[in-house]
């Protein structure tokens, strides 16, 4: 199934709605901390060279797995607060279009 943006964020949120992940005020910097822990768990399955999709009682994981759930908690936060990220997105990439060659020699 494929998904806009805008798509992936009302589904996410709603999952994440429906799974009774939003029943309390919400704490914005403690969303971002579950995005890094995403983060983090991807980085542990790259450092094992678990690249390829694997399934573990039924649940998808892998370095792709954990990047599509960065995605996905993303977007639910998105959801949550009105971001319309398909626009953001746009317009921070028409502005990295104009960004000189590495941004003055970084690393990274």
């Amino acid at each position: 199934m494929k998904l806009t943006i805008d798509d992936l964020t009302t589904r996410a949120h709603c999952i994440a709605t429906d799974k009774g992940w939003w029943n309390e005020e919400p704490n914005i910097p403690e969303k971002l901390a579950l995005i890094h822990s995403e983060i983090s768990e991807a980085l542990e399955e790259y450092r094992q060279d678990r690249m390829d999709p694997y399934v573990v009682d039924g649940k998808p994981e892998g370095f792709a797995a954990e990047l599509a759930d960065v995605v996905i908690r993303i977007a639910d936060l998105c959801g949550y607060l009105e971001i319309d990220l398909a626009d953001v997105i746009a317009t921070k990439m028409k502005h990295n279009e104009t960004r000189p060659y590495r941004h003055g020699g970084k690393r990274a």
